[in-house]
């Protein structure tokens, strides 16, 4: 593809007016004939960096793979196939991951596609089952492949290069440094652009701050930080609270909603339905706290998060790095709360800038936060955002400011929307055609 062709696209879709170094950077390695393995630090744009490049090398297209990205987990692959999907004029992209319908898959596959993100497990399994054709496939691009080693992907990663003999281009992503690379990366004079050093710009605009808790069980003091920051910043910013265990994030989840503050769960054990829906209340501002483990420390598209807080201490330096970058994305800035219980002492690599002081005294003032319709169809029923819009405002008598973001997803939508009686607008919903046909709705 020409540049013209997709540049645009960065700006109107992406909202993206100048690229930054490192991206500028990796989109010029297109005309050269070397491999190339990009370390950044999280949320510096590396997604876009390596997705520039690959847009650039790729042919008119054909319906046949001409770029294969491997990824270890399905939020990442979503997030990834959604800027192609977005930035990627007249080129088809196939997300292809663990928990969505393999015939799906297989049929949108059959259709041709010109670029294929995956997860390693399931990429493999359509090779296996010979319902993709990888011979033509001339770029590859392994995204974090340190994540994906430490998650135990080597072998499927393996074999995967193996079956690949056409590829002329290797871009390894990483947002730490590697010891050595495994034997089957048989890269040709790869050009190594190293950014980690830019961490310390992204450290200058991250605030830490200590919160003692009076006693071990920290669910008080979470809440009062909640109503503390909230009331310094306006109700309703995001905060991603991040824990150690699935049964914490159970825990602090259930005991947040039932003192009244607006939070969502988020860890591994969840189908991949609900971990979606999270993502979605969560971004669309009715879910404003997500209550995680480090599953959402990497490959979540999330934005504008005000502050992460670590309700336990991350049990590595790379955890606690990647949660931070949470926040403070790009350029903006961000807080970070490490909350101490009696007796608990602070990890070396955790950095305290100043001691921030709860009053338990002080609430924020409640604001109206909006809710989340889910609508029983999706893209595979050839539902669009226009087609949801459209319907809120002509049959629930909804106007264009009462609705905000709207996800569309294989066989379901979701939009949030603000509303003085819910159940009057349901009960218009429930009898009004969406594209000509009814279809379930309800209020998450």
């Amino acid at each position: 593809m020409r540049e013209k062709e997709f540049l645009p696209q960065v700006r109107e879709r992406l909202g993206i007016e100048e690229l930054n170094g490192m991206q500028r950077r990796m989109m010029s390695t297109a005309g050269e004939a070397r491999d190339v393995i990009l370390l950044s630090p999280t949320g510096s744009g590396k997604t876009l960096a390596f997705i520039l490049p690959v847009l650039k090398l790729l042919r008119p297209g054909s319906g046949r793979v001409q770029a294969i990205v491997v990824a270890p987990s399905r939020e990442l692959v979503l997030q990834i196939a959604g800027v192609f999907q977005k930035i990627g004029a007249g080129m088809k992209t196939t997300p292809l991951y663990g928990g969505h319908k393999f015939e799906d898959e297989e049929n949108s596959l059959k259709a041709g596609t010109d670029i294929v993100v995956a997860t390693p497990g399931r990429l493999l399994d359509h090779i296996n089952r010979r319902t993709i054709d990888v011979l033509p496939d001339r770029i590859l691009v392994l995204d974090e492949f340190d994540k994906s080693l430490e998650l135990g992907f080597e072998t499927e990663m393996k074999k995967i290069v193996g079956r690949l003999k056409n590829v002329s281009h290797i871009i390894l992503t990483s947002a730490t440094r590697a010891a050595s690379l495994p034997d089957f990366l048989k890269l040709t004079d790869p050009l190594v652009l190293d950014y980690l050093g830019d961490t310390a710009d992204v450290r200058r605009r991250l605030r830490v701050h200590r919160v003692d808790s009076g006693s071990k069980d920290k669910l008080a003091a979470l809440d009062a930080l909640l109503e503390n920051l909230w009331s310094d910043t306006g109700w309703g910013e995001r905060v991603i609270v991040f824990v150690n265990h699935r049964e914490s994030a159970e825990r602090v989840a259930a005991y947040l909603q039932e003192h009244g503050l607006p939070a969502v769960l988020y860890h591994g054990a969840l189908d991949q339905r609900d971990r979606e829906m999270a993502v979605a209340r969560f971004n669309n501002g009715s879910r404003p706290v997500l209550v995680a483990t480090d599953l959402a420390a990497r490959g979540l598209d999330i934005k504008e998060v005000k502050a992460v807080v670590h309700y336990h201490q991350p049990l590595t330096p790379e955890a606690y790095v990647h949660r931070n970058g949470r926040t403070a994305r790009v350029d903006a800035d961000g807080d970070i709360f490490i909350l101490a219980g009696p007796e608990e002492n602070i990890r070396e690599y955790v950095d305290i800038d100043d001691e921030y002081w709860l009053d338990t005294e002080k609430h924020a003032e409640r604001a109206p936060l909006p809710e989340t319709l889910c609508f029983g169809a999706g893209k595979k029923e050839k539902i669009s955002k226009g087609d949801i819009l459209g319907f809120l405002v002509k049959e629930c008598g909804l106007e264009p400011t009462q609705i905000g973001a709207i996800d569309v997803k294989d066989h379901y939508a979701l939009a949030a929307v603000t509303a003085p009686d819910y159940a009057s607008l349901l009960a218009k919903a429930k009898g009004a055609p969406v594209k000509g046909k009814r279809r379930m709705v309800s209020l998450l």
